[in-house]
């Protein structure tokens, strides 16, 4: 009897032990009466490396490269930056694509809100859809239906077209006399935004503008007018960095100057 009155008596104790360790009563300042926190048990949080995540990060962009990808890239030095004549040349030499690719402009500029519309000595080798507004382009936007990349528009129905700044806006397709869109007579103007004219046209949350110059294809010296067509209109003091690239190609920082 001694020894089972003992261990029933260790058993309570084990019993009080575990229930006071599950609720145990901390006391804190600004708790009202009665009120009580329960202290669980938790693993420690660990902070990862952010620094290792990236490199990572950077290791699986590496093997989802192609071989001639990496190859094209090893041709250019990120901290050097070309003359055009120079970046054209290398810029043929590193597009790795199997069709004829686009030549690229990437522009960081010293402000946003920038929106014209500039005539290039060349062609960029893309075809321009151009429609002019009237009552069946109304009721296409209303569907939301956006199907072509420069609109054209008298001052007549331009009230007809502001309820959807919203959607043509953000698209720098909104018919406005700053960038050449909104004339008195769109038909006669339509020949003047062919394959030699382009849009730029800053992002909305950032002074960035991203175009095509021309195809890969076209002469060294065409594609070099071209680009440099696009520095003057912008001007040497409003760009902070200027890269070009072919569509499948490594960026190639050139010199604004």
């Amino acid at each position: 009897m001694g020894k089972t009155k003992l261990n029933i008596i260790g058993q309570e104790v084990e019993k009080k032990e575990k229930s006071s360790k599950k609720d145990q009563k901390v006391h804190l300042a600004g708790l009202k009466g009665g009120q009580r926190v329960k202290v669980i048990d938790a693993e420690p949080v660990v902070a990862q490396n952010i620094q290792e995540v990236n490199e990572v990060q950077r290791e699986n962009t590496e093997h989802a490269r192609g071989k001639k990808y990496l190859a094209a890239r090893a041709k250019v030095d990120p901290k050097k930056t070309y003359n055009i004549t120079d970046a054209v040349k290398l810029l043929k030499e590193t597009s790795v694509s199997k069709f004829d690719g686009s030549v690229e402009l990437h522009l960081v500029l010293a402000k946003d809100s920038l929106n014209t519309s500039i005539e290039l000595p060349h062609p960029t080798g893309k075809t321009r859809k151009i429609e002019i507004a009237n009552d069946a382009t109304v009721e296409k936007l209303k569907t939301g239906k956006v199907d072509f990349d420069v609109l054209l528009a008298s001052p007549d129905i331009m009230h007809k077209l502001v309820p959807f700044a919203k959607l043509l806006g953000p698209k720098g397709l909104m018919p406005n006399p700053k960038n050449g869109t909104l004339l008195p007579d769109p038909e006669k103007a339509k020949d003047q935004f062919g394959g030699n004219n382009i849009n730029l046209k800053t992002e909305k949350s950032a002074p960035l503008i991203h175009t095509v110059v021309a195809k890969t294809s076209q002469p060294e010296k065409e594609i070099e007018e071209n680009i440099k067509a696009v520095l003057i209109n912008i001007g040497e003091k409003n760009i902070k960095k200027a890269v070009v690239s072919a569509s499948m190609g490594p960026g190639i920082q050139v010199s604004v100057a």
